[in-house]
């Protein structure tokens, strides 16, 4: 692997995992050290267009490739980078947000999602461009003024998919239909609810931005009340070895089980099931769950069913609301 300091060669890297149409596959680690025969292979796939946002993959690279280009104004990084920026404006739906797969593919990978960052990771990269971040000083003004536009419609899908349940704005899904905005379907244990571990880094992301117009308030004011209310209290969650066994998908050595803890700081499911607002949970067949004992042993302690990340927002709350919406506090009883 190549130390940190070796940055040109991991943008070298880069520019060979490229593909044609300006994106990149994932799962690759750029760090590593490649022989000439491997290069030559990894070149050799330049033309398949299996590319994707998921594990933080293309968006990364575009600021990677920036900030060395920024280091050694050496041309192949700026084009590389432009090429990049040019894919993420080209994957981009009418309705502002963005799949996991672009060209689009079969499945769920087609949907708008937010899960595991791909979204806000792109919506991040952008603002580096339209807020004058040094690295991207090298982009022209027709490019800039095309990733504003863009950057303005993905806060506009951000806000049109934010849930109303019960008759109130709450949090968001991890996966929306690409045509009609509608929660949707991931795996087949990602059911269309509430999702409050995703939704913190939207509402994170909603409350760094400048004199936010009322849409951004309302929006930030929901989500907020939402996390208050959706609070689970006096419970914890203890991972322990177990028997180990063989699943289908891997070997299984441990186990998880929800504790009655009174000292146990505020925690919230992942998921929380629309209309009834009930914690969720969900196996492999798809089917409802409302415990966390009921999932099978593989996936109880294989998933991530609860997060503490709504936290870190009702702890930014009150410096956000004081400046930005002084006489509106929907924390106060």
């Amino acid at each position: 692997k190549y130390p940190e300091s070796e940055y040109t060669k991991i943008a070298d890297n880069i520019l060979y995992f490229q593909r044609d149409n300006g994106g990149w596959p994932k799962n690759y680690d750029m760090s590593a050290i490649l022989t000439p025969e491997q290069i030559k292979n990894v070149v050799k796939t330049k033309s398949i267009l299996h590319t994707t946002f998921d594990n933080a993959t293309t968006y990364t690279h575009i600021y990677y490739l920036a900030q060395v280009y920024t280091q050694t104004k050496t041309e192949k990084y700026k084009e590389a980078c432009l090429k990049g920026i040019n894919f993420i404006l080209k994957a981009q739906f009418s309705n502002g947000g963005w799949p996991q797969y672009y060209p689009l593919e079969k499945g769920y990978s087609r949907h708008i999602t937010f899960n595991d960052g791909a979204y806000m990771g792109i919506m991040d990269m952008l603002e580096k461009v339209i807020n004058n971040d040094p690295n991207f000083a090298f982009v022209d003004t027709k490019t800039k003024t095309k990733v504003a536009s863009s950057y303005q419609k993905g806060i506009d899908c951000i806000l049109k998919t934010q849930i109303i349940d019960q008759g109130k704005l709450t949090a968001w899904c991890q996966q929306y239909d690409e045509k009609n905005l509608s929660p949707a379907w991931a795996r087949k244990f990602e059911p269309p609810s509430i999702c409050n571990g995703e939704s913190s880094e939207i509402v994170l992301f909603l409350m760094n931005i400048d004199n936010p117009n009322e849409k951004i308030i309302k929006s930030i004011q929901g989500a907020v009340k939402w996390f208050s209310d959706s609070k689970i209290y006096n419970t914890r969650i203890e991972t322990f070895d177990a028997p180990q066994f063989d699943s289908k998908y891997k070997t299984v050595s441990n186990d998880r089980r929800v504790v009655i803890d009174s000292t146990a700081p505020p925690i919230w499911t992942r998921y929380y099931e629309l209309g009834t607002e009930r914690p969720l949970f969900c196996d492999r067949n798809s089917k409802y769950l409302y415990s966390f004992a009921e999932i099978s042993r593989e996936r109880r302690s294989g998933y991530g069913w609860y997060t503490y990340a709504p936290q870190e927002v009702l702890d930014k709350y009150t410096k956000w609301q004081q400046k930005w919406a002084p006489t509106s506090n929907v924390l106060k009883p």
